[in-house]
């Protein structure tokens, strides 16, 4: 009798029709469906009347999104939302995510569908005229996101500040959502953004939807060109690391240095993979990401960006517990 373990393909057949619920996803948010489930319970022929599609594109999606935990059915047939998909993917909810898989539907998987070649030539695939427009709604999309971080991070840095006035420096801020976050926090918080004029055009516009337009002023242009100013109390990087090399990643914590005052306190925000880039598994996903959409972009761990933060002049490199995909990264500014 054989001791070798047995084996089944049943985790290779799961990974082929990966790509599938984020797509049935995509469809079910753009089609209404959680929201024509968001007041109660309806049958397949139901939710297929009001949001105006084929019963049976409904049914078949339904049953899907059934089998992957983000519906329920009853004896009778009829659908429910769960509390993840009534928190999530109601379009109406403050923490709707559904742009982030339009995002992937629409811009990431047909870019990654030249995967074969990216891995051979380590060139990201050709980028499209749209893209940039795209951009502008994905910064948007994602805030979501960032949101319950950027919020455990105002709590953390506007409350030790005491009654003293807070500049912040957020650096590529697209949405906003960090320095929004922490001038929602206080008053006495006034947030300059730096990104591309374009982007800041969403940053201004989610600023006033949050209340805090009058504490916020921009600086558009290239983010290593760009004059940041000097003397902030806090300066945030949020999920920009990944998108740049090395060598430029050292080159804008070194220029972030010099904006902070003594004693300032920068606050990172990555995709963080352990010491040996062998988990967890969604940063080293994250990590092919960036090899098909950037140039030189990748996913770091936390040794790896604290020996550059020591490099750059800061210390008592640290974490911040936070809700999201890793902890943030914590560093003074050397008094």
């Amino acid at each position: 009798m054989s001791n070798t373990p047995s084996v089944t393909p049943a985790r290779l057949l799961q990974f082929a029709w990966g790509f599938a619920p984020p797509l049935i996803i995509d469809a079910a948010v753009r089609r209404r469906l959680f929201d024509v489930l968001a007041p109660r319970p309806k049958t397949a022929a139901a939710v297929a009347s009001e949001a105006a599609i084929s019963e049976r594109g409904a049914r078949a999606v339904l049953n899907a999104l059934t089998g992957v935990a983000l519906l329920s059915k009853d004896a009778d047939g009829r659908y429910a939302l769960t509390p993840e998909s009534s928190a999530y993917l109601v379009s109406t909810s403050p923490t709707f995510m559904g742009g982030m898989f339009r995002h992937a539907s629409v811009q990431l998987l047909p870019r990654w569908l030249a995967l074969n070649e990216v891995v051979a030539t380590g060139e990201p695939a050709p980028r499209e005229a749209s893209d940039e427009a795209r951009f502008h709604q994905f910064v948007e999309d994602i805030m979501p996101l960032s949101l319950p971080a950027a919020h455990a991070l105002a709590e953390a840095l506007v409350g030790e500040a005491g009654d003293a006035p807070l500049r912040v420096l957020d650096v590529g801020a697209g949405s906003g959502v960090w320095g929004i976050a922490l001038a929602q926090r206080s008053q006495r918080v006034r947030v300059t953004a730096v990104d591309w004029p374009k982007v800041l055009e969403v940053t201004q516009t989610v600023a006033a939807r949050s209340g805090v337009a009058d504490q916020l002023e921009t600086r558009g242009g290239d983010m290593f060109e760009v004059d940041f100013g000097a003397g902030y109390q806090v300066a945030v990087l949020g999920q920009i690391l990944h998108s740049i090399s090395e060598s430029q990643s050292r080159a804008l914590l070194a220029k972030i240095h010099q904006a902070l005052a003594p004693g300032g306190v920068l606050a990172i925000a990555e995709f963080l993979v352990d010491d040996a880039h062998a988990s967890p598994t969604h940063a080293l996903i994250f990590a092919v990401n960036m090899l098909v959409n950037t140039e030189q972009g990748d996913t770091y761990s936390f040794s790896q960006i604290a020996a550059w933060l020591t490099e750059a002049g800061f210390e008592n490199v640290r974490t911040l517990p936070a809700p999201g995909p890793s902890p943030l990264i914590l560093a003074n500014r050397i008094r």
